[in-house]
């Protein structure tokens, strides 16, 4: 019983130093030529939203929304990415698909 409580507990370590890890991540995604950014850590929390203001003035809602939404999948996708090389890194963190 206290082996299973001591590989719970190393468990839980590794992924607060993981989570800790992938909060030094920073990412940018970008859509619309550029005009739409986005700004993710690797715990894939927003730090920042910009839309260019020529974007502003021409473009309708819908294409508003389309270029915040590439530029998040963008993020996330580089995010992803960027996740996987560092778990790569860390000892105990060999996933399935993410050897060399």
């Amino acid at each position: 019983m206290f082996n299973k409580l001591k590989q719970f507990k190393d468990l839980r370590d590794k992924a607060k130093t993981l989570q800790s890890a992938l909060g030094d991540i920073s990412v940018e995604g970008s859509a619309s030529f550029g005009k739409v950014k986005v700004k993710m850590d690797g715990n894939q929390s927003v730090q920042g939203v910009e839309i260019d203001d020529s974007l502003m003035e021409t473009s309708s809602k819908s294409k508003l929304q389309d270029g915040l939404k590439d530029a998040f999948n963008d993020a996330v996708k580089k995010g992803h990415r960027k996740m996987a090389e560092k778990m790569k890194g860390m000892d105990g963190f060999d996933l399935p698909g993410m050897s060399s």
